[in-house]
C-alpha cells in the first residue's frame, strides 16, 4: 500500500441543534478548534430513499473496485435492500458496507439528502435543486450552511463549453420516449383503435435498455410493413430541444421508420399525402417556437438575454403532431411553449379521433409544473404515469380516458432504467472521485485544490456560499 497523503484538516465540530450565527453560518467554535493531520478522505456512497422507484447509484461496484484497487481509496457503501446493485456486489468490490455514513468525509448520493442528516466537516455531492433558488430546497441549503458543510452539485459539473459532464439526461429521454410510445398506444386503445404500440411496455418493465430498444424496433418493423390505422397514421412526433434528453429521445425514434422533416416543412398537406408506414420526426429549436413581440428578427443571444421580449408561435405546429415530446426546461420569464388556452383552441369542439387536433399525447420530460406546457398541472409517477387534461374544463383525469390530451409527466424517468443509467452516470463520475478524496476540504475556498470542473460546482463551502452563489443568500429562510 502506498502511504496516505497527510494534510491539514480542520477538526470537526459536534452536530449543532439550532441555527448558527448568520454572519458566520457555521458552528461558533468551528474555526477555533485545532488542526489535525489525516490522510485521504473517506468516500461514502449513500443509499437512496426518496421513493420506491429510486434504485440508482452514483458509483457502481465496478467503479468502486477500481477506486479501491487502483486508487487505494477507502469507500464505504450504505446498506440498501432496494438499490439495483446489492450489498454483496459492493463488498466483493472492496467497499465496506455500513449502516450509516457518519465517519465519511465525502458523501456521494443521487437525489437530495434529507436536511436533518447533514453533518459538519463533510462534503456532499448530489443533485440538490438549490442552484436556481428553488424555494422548496432553500431549507436544505440553509442546513448546509448551518452545520458548516460543503455542497457540490452534479448539475454544475460542465466542460469548457458549458456541457454537463455528469448527468442522467440521456436516460430521461430514453425512458421518456419508450413510455410515450407505450402511452400513445394505450390512449388510442381507450379511443377504440388498436395499434402496434400496444405490444410495448413501460420502460421499467424491461430488463435492460437493450431489451426495450429491441421491442421498439420490432414495432417499427411492423409499422414499416403494415402501416398504422388511418385514424392514427402517419405518426408525427415533435421534439423540442437538442440536449442530452432530446438525444435519448432520438435514439428510441431511430428504431422506427423515421423520416426527418424540418419544422418549416411540416404541413397538413404533407401529412395527408404521406403513407402511414412512415414516422415523421420534427425537432424544434427556439427559432421554430418563439418570435419577437416587436416583429424583429430572432436571434438566440437576444432570446437568452431577454426571453420576455418573445411570444410563442408553436401552436400551429403542435396541431400537426401526434406526440409532442418536450425536453426544454422553462424559465418563468419566458413564453410558454403551449398554454392551456392554445391547447383549448387546438381541440375546440372535438377531441382526438373526432375531427379535432391530431395531438393525442404530450410527453413533458422537463416536468415543469404549469410551465412550458401549462397543462402539466402535476407530476406523475411510474405506477400512475398519465392523466388526460381537458383544456376546456381544466380537469385532469388519471389514466387514458376522457376528453382532451394525454399528459405523461413522470419526474424521475431515469429510474426506469436504473442499471443502465447508473452505469453511465458512474462512468462519468468515477474520474472525479480521486480528486475528491485528495482534496483538503478544511482549506478556505480560494485554497481548495479541486479540478476546475469540480471547483465550479461548489455551491457552499464550510458553511458559506461560494462567490458564484452569494446571490442565493436573500432566498434563505434566515434572510426572510
Amino acid at each position: 500500500m502506498k502511504p496516505a497523503r497527510a494534510r491539514l484538516m480542520t477538526r470537526a465540530a459536534p452536530p449543532v441543534s439550532g441555527p448558527c450565527p448568520r454572519e458566520v453560518g457555521i458552528p461558533p467554535d468551528y474555526a477555533r478548534r485545532g488542526p489535525i493531520i489525516r490522510g485521504m478522505n473517506i468516500i461514502g456512497v449513500r443509499h437512496e430513499d426518496k421513493n420506491r422507484w429510486e434504485r440508482r447509484v452514483p458509483l457502481t461496484p465496478a467503479a468502486v473496485a477500481s477506486l479501491v484497487g487502483q486508487e487505494e481509496l477507502d469507500v464505504r457503501v450504505q446498506s440498501s435492500d432496494r438499490r439495483v446493485f446489492d450489498d454483496a456486489a459492493y463488498a466483493e468490490a472492496g467497499a465496506t458496507v455500513v449502516a450509516g455514513l457518519d465517519g465519511c468525509d465525502v458523501v456521494l448520493a443521487v437525489k437530495e439528502i434529507p436536511a436533518e442528516l447533514l453533518r459538519p466537516d463533510t462534503a456532499y455531492v448530489f443533485f440538490s435543486h438549490t442552484i436556481k433558488g428553488q424555494a422548496h430546497s432553500m431549507p436544505l441549503l440553509q442546513r448546509v450552511l448551518d452545520v458548516g458543510a460543503t455542497l457540490i452539485d452534479y448539475e454544475l459539473i460542465v466542460d469548457a463549453d458549458g456541457r454537463r459532464l455528469v448527468h442522467f439526461g440521456r436516460f430521461a429521454g430514453l425512458a421518456g420516449m419508450v413510455d410515450a410510445l407505450w402511452a400513445f398506444g394505450q390512449r388510442w386503445h381507450e379511443l377504440g383503435v388498436q395499434t402496434p404500440f400496444l405490444r410495448l411496455r413501460q420502460a421499467f418493465e424491461y430488463e435492460s435498455l437493450v431489451q426495450a430498444l429491441a421491442a421498439v424496433a420490432d414495432v417499427g418493423t411492423t409499422i414499416a410493413a403494415e402501416g398504422l390505422p388511418p385514424e392514427v397514421g402517419p405518426l408525427v412526433v415533435g421534439v423540442t430541444g437538442y440536449g442530452n434528453v432530446a438525444g435519448g429521445v432520438g435514439e428510441v425514434l431511430d428504431r422506427l421508420p423515421r423520416v426527418d422533416v424540418p419544422a418549416g416543412e411540416l404541413t397538413a398537406e404533407l401529412i395527408r399525402a404521406t403513407p402511414t408506414t412512415s414516422v415523421f420526426v420534427t425537432v424544434f429549436t427556439e427559432q421554430d417556437t418563439v418570435a419577437r413581440r416587436d416583429g424583429a428578427a430572432f436571434t438566440a443571444a437576444e432570446f437568452a438575454a431577454d426571453p420576455g421580449a418573445f411570444r410563442s408561435i408553436f401552436a400551429p405546429a403542435a396541431a400537426q403532431l401526434s406526440i409532442l415530446v418536450n425536453s426544454v426546461l422553462w424559465q418563468p420569464q419566458a413564453p410558454r411553449l403551449l398554454s392551456v388556452a392554445e391547447l383549448a383552441g387546438l381541440q375546440q369542439g372535438a377531441g382526438v379521433g373526432a375531427g379535432g387536433s391530431r395531438l393525442a399525447l404530450i410527453a413533458d420530460l422537463s416536468c415543469d409544473i404549469e410551465g412550458g406546457i401549462e397543462a402539466t398541472v402535476r407530476a406523475t409517477t411510474s405506477d400512475d404515469p398519465v392523466f388526460v387534461y381537458d383544456p376546456q374544463t381544466g380537469a385532469a383525469t388519471p389514466g387514458f380516458g376522457g376528453d382532451g390530451v394525454a399528459i405523461l409527466a413522470v419526474d424521475n424517468l431515469p429510474c426506469e432504467f436504473p442499471r443502465d443509467a447508473s452505469e453511465a452516470f458512474s462512468d462519468a463520475l468515477a474520474g472525479f472521485v480521486a480528486p475528491l478524496a485528495a482534496a483538503d476540504f478544511g482549506a478556505d475556498f480560494d485554497q481548495l485544490d479541486l479540478p476546475a470542473e469540480l471547483r465550479a460546482a461548489v455551491v457552499a463551502h464550510r458553511g458559506r456560499l461560494t462567490p458564484r452563489f452569494a446571490h442565493l443568500a436573500g432566498r434563505l429562510p434566515q434572510h426572510r
